[in-house]
């Protein structure tokens, strides 16, 4: 019985240092500012600073903040999004293993293509049924207008090895 009771303090000793260590993390990088719709959010760490500046000199600007981009537009899609990048950021940013520029992942690329397609519906329809950008292998929207919402082509473009 003794060993299952020093177990069982291990553990909750464990689960509190690891608890405490969380919420200060979560406080630390004003983790509550990622749960809001601002786009100075996206900035609070140093590494998003150039992508932040191009996007405030950028076209869409007027009508679109990181989240109409860069997160699914569904409830469930945007916070699960949120979360699973949050984790990754913060884990990259702590063990310094981030590529610098900066660089959008796969998922975040397709994320980003989608939401090009849905809020410029009219204009990918007209394009698909005019060939040349649609038909059944359309063109990746970020490919060519990779500069939109950052100024920074390198952001969201293609990588140089993936061209």
């Amino acid at each position: 019985m003794r060993s299952s009771q020093a177990a069982l303090v291990a553990a909750l000793v464990l689960l509190g240092i690891a608890s405490g260590l969380g919420a200060y993390t979560f406080v630390y990088a004003r983790g509550w500012s990622y749960l809001t719709n601002d786009p100075r959010a996206c900035a609070n760490c140093h590494v998003m600073d150039e992508q932040y500046d191009g996007w405030l000199k950028a076209s869409h600007r007027s009508v679109a903040v990181c989240n109409d981009c860069h997160v699914p537009h569904d409830f469930f899609g945007k916070y699960y999004t949120k979360a699973d990048n949050g984790f990754w950021h913060s884990f990259y940013f702590t063990t310094q293993s981030f590529h610098e520029p900066i660089q959008i992942t796969p998922g975040g690329r397709r994320i980003a293509e989608a939401n090009c397609r849905h809020c410029h519906a009219p204009i990918v329809a007209a394009m698909a049924d005019g060939g040349g950008h649609g038909g059944d292998d359309p063109l990746s929207c970020i490919r060519c207008h990779g500069s939109v919402g950052h100024l920074e082509l390198s952001a969201t473009s293609l990588a140089a090895d993936e061209r």
